[in-house]
């Protein structure tokens, strides 16, 4: 390998790096470089997403991949460290020229990360100033061109639009299921997930004479009217209603939409809750699934509208469509709920699920301290953290209840990685309430045994909770 070769490939690989790194390690270690720190213009100094984890990475990647290239060891640091220098001083000018955290300006963003280390790299290879300059455009090209591919795995288009922080498994998870549902070769890519609902789950109930049963409990939805005490709720908000629908997998099973929409038609509430899992099949094409979300948003009466967040069977591309019919999505995000002077938070995570596409920190980062907030997720698997953010109220579903329990065992399977007193019905963890749902609809073989759906009304009152009645002592 050439000298210029061997350059080029170390710049490359210290320029991956940081991104890698926030890859694999997600929120772990990622202590701002500028720790927060702001300028006169109220700006951050550098900004969040550049982290100590992620300069560190660029120079113990120069070092150690420098010397496997067969440089000094100090050469490969110091291409790390500078490398890393040039991209802290171009965030440093974006953040002066008004540019959000983590946007890609062509050139800027690759140039100086190049540059620097050049001034080390060049002299020590004896090339003069033509392959100085040469070696610069090669690598801002390849930088660039790196860094879209690298965003289109982490991102797909539709994702970039929202407050994300996508690892790589789950993006691929997400290639799979959602970016080829419309592809003819779905189905193959897709298989195994056939070959087991499909094929053996579903033939097993129905060789065991239960499957007309288990469709039939199914079908069989339940409006579920639960009551919350809080001592801290915001006054203007005592009484306050709210509809909860999760898991509706509207196209598993015929004449589950109408069912849902009977129950939800007579209601008038406050606010409308979808607690995710639209669609049925964890992958393929989710037109059906559209249209029927459109029919049942046309029947909800709300007063502070709808909003929702997306579950593990669900596509991002679902957003912008329902969106347009009123319909608001929280990625990672939350919107304040106003009744006079009181406000009430309203905080929305991504999948924390099978895509692992949530982040806490940023859902929260607009929520004042000590604000009253309810907490809408998939499923009940961050609960403690969610009560660390200070969630008074934690809303989920993902679990159905197991779907089939059996007697003195209760659920079969729950799908989740959080405790099983946590993964139906009411609960209290701390200071939080939570409510996780039986869901509406059913995933994978459209059965129930043990266990029924449910739509699920929720009423929050300004006082203390009931005290437990205690059994009166035997003598």
């Amino acid at each position: 390998m050439g000298p210029s070769l061997k350059i080029l490939s170390l710049l490359w690989l210290v320029n991956l790096a940081p991104p890698i790194a926030s890859l694999v390690l997600r929120e772990r270690f990622r202590t701002p470089v500028d720790g927060g720190c702001r300028l006169k213009d109220g700006r951050r100094l550098l900004g969040d997403h550049k982290t100590l984890r992620g300069v560190l990475a660029g120079i113990t990647t120069g070092g150690l991949m420098g010397w496997l290239l067969g440089m000094p060891l100090g050469i490969g640091l110091s291409c790390g460290f500078l490398s890393m220098a040039g991209d802290l001083l171009t965030s440093f000018v974006k953040r002066r020229l008004g540019k959000p955290s983590g946007a890609v300006v062509a050139g800027l963003d690759q140039l100086p990360e190049g540059a620097l280390p050049l001034l080390v790299l060049v002299p020590y290879a004896r090339l003069g100033v033509a392959s100085y300059v040469g070696l610069l455009l090669l690598f801002g090209v390849g930088a660039y061109v790196g860094s879209f591919l690298f965003t289109w795995i982490s991102l797909n288009r539709t994702g970039r639009r929202y407050r994300r922080n996508l690892p790589l498994t789950g993006r691929l998870r997400e290639w799979r299921a959602c970016d080829t549902a419309y592809h003819p070769l779905h189905p193959v890519i897709n298989v195994d997930r056939n070959i087991y609902y499909q094929l053996l789950m579903k033939t097993a109930f129905r060789l065991t004479w239960l499957y007309g049963r288990g469709r039939k409990n199914a079908l069989s939805i339940r409006l579920n009217t639960v009551t919350f005490h809080f001592d801290d709720l915001p006054a203007a908000f005592d009484g306050y209603t709210i509809l909860l629908l999760t898991d509706l997998h509207l196209d598993g099973l015929a004449g589950l939409d109408q069912a849902i929409i009977s129950l939800v038609a007579p209601l008038s509430v406050d606010l409308c809750l979808f607690g995710g899992d639209y669609r049925a099949k964890l992958s393929g094409p989710y037109s059906k699934v559209l249209i029927r979300m459109r029919r049942l948003l046309h029947a909800i009466d709300t007063r502070d509208g709808c909003y929702a967040v997306l579950g593990n069977h669900d596509c991002i591309g679902m957003i912008p469509p329902l969106e347009k019919r009123g319909l608001r999505f929280l990625v990672n995000d939350a919107v304040s709920l106003a009744r006079g002077e009181d406000h009430l938070w309203l905080v929305g995570i991504d999948d924390p699920a099978y895509y692992q596409a949530h982040d806490l920190r940023i859902a929260f980062e607009d929520v004042p301290a000590g604000a009253f907030t309810i907490l809408l997720a998939h499923s009940p698997d961050v609960y403690d953290e969610a009560a660390a953010y200070g969630a008074r109220l934690y809303l989920c579903g993902h679990t159905h209840a197991g779907q089939v329990q059996l007697p003195r065992i209760g659920p079969v399977v729950t799908h989740s990685r959080a405790p099983r007193e946590y993964t139906q019905g009411q609960w209290q963890f701390g200071r939080m309430q939570g409510y996780t749902s039986t869901g509406a609809g059913v995933s994978g073989v459209p059965v129930r045994f043990g266990t029924l759906g449910e739509v699920v009304l929720l009423r929050l009152k300004r006082d203390a909770p009931p005290s437990p009645t205690k059994p009166f002592p035997t003598p």
